[in-house]
């Protein structure tokens, strides 16, 4: 049942609609750039499993290193963080609201199976890949209190990386965002221009006629209460 902020907030909430998916490697600073291009601003929910991941690991007295992240009891800590995150992304598609996907982008199956499912609903989708090169990928995770060290960083980078030609067909030439925050780069100029490319997604209108009746019928409903 959703609530009448849930059910208002839907039909005029600015990212309605909405999806953008997250992909990058270890170390490229996705949650970084999700705040500098200033997503959350913009109406989107952020749908990431890392934060309930990482707290519950301290809760049991466990660190944010590799013995523990991939022991029986880290693994069980994840598992119950992505149920509790999926429950919350549930919510809000719900209500129609604009979400961010937060993901390395290794697993093309998976992401593509979810762009999918809420296109499937009526969403629009999009892509923002933060790139890296591996020297700044190795050297990040290093400096991460949750570590799993460059053999593990090397392996996700590379597989990350080989997935980006999908990715690029997938969501299309104007919906796929590439940002490069390797070190030597200019994060600026480079989240600037995704801002201004993620403000043009989210400001036009939704394209499917499913969404378009959706917002119809609720702007309805809403007269009549």
């Amino acid at each position: 049942m959703l609530s009448f902020q849930q059910f208002t907030e839907g039909v005029n909430d600015p990212a309605i609609f909405k999806a953008i998916f997250l992909a990058g490697g270890p170390g490229s600073g996705k949650s970084f750039i999700v705040g500098k291009t200033g997503l959350t601003a913009m109406g989107y929910k952020v749908v990431n499993s890392d934060d309930a991941f990482e707290q519950s690991l301290k809760k049991a007295g466990l660190t944010m290193n590799p013995d523990d992240i991939f022991s029986v009891k880290g693994q069980e800590i994840r598992g119950k963080a992505k149920r509790l995150t999926a429950k919350k992304q549930e919510r809000y598609l719900k209500g129609r609201l604009g979400i961010v996907v937060d993901g390395t982008g290794k697993d093309f199956a998976k992401i593509s199976k979810q762009v999918k499912s809420v296109q499937a609903l009526g969403y629009d989708t999009a892509m923002i890949f933060v790139n890296t090169d591996l020297e700044t990928a190795v050297k990040r995770d290093e400096e991460r209190p949750r570590t799993l060290g460059r053999d593990e960083v090397t392996k996700m980078w590379k597989v990350v990386q080989s997935n980006i030609g999908a990715f690029q067909r997938m969501f299309g030439k104007p919906n796929m965002l590439i940002v490069d925050n390797s070190d030597d780069k200019d994060f600026k100029k480079e989240t600037l221009r995704a801002y201004r490319d993620a403000i043009k997604f989210t400001n036009k209108e939704p394209q499917s006629q499913k969404a378009q009746n959706w917002i119809k019928q609720e702007k309805q409903k809403v007269k009549r209460t």
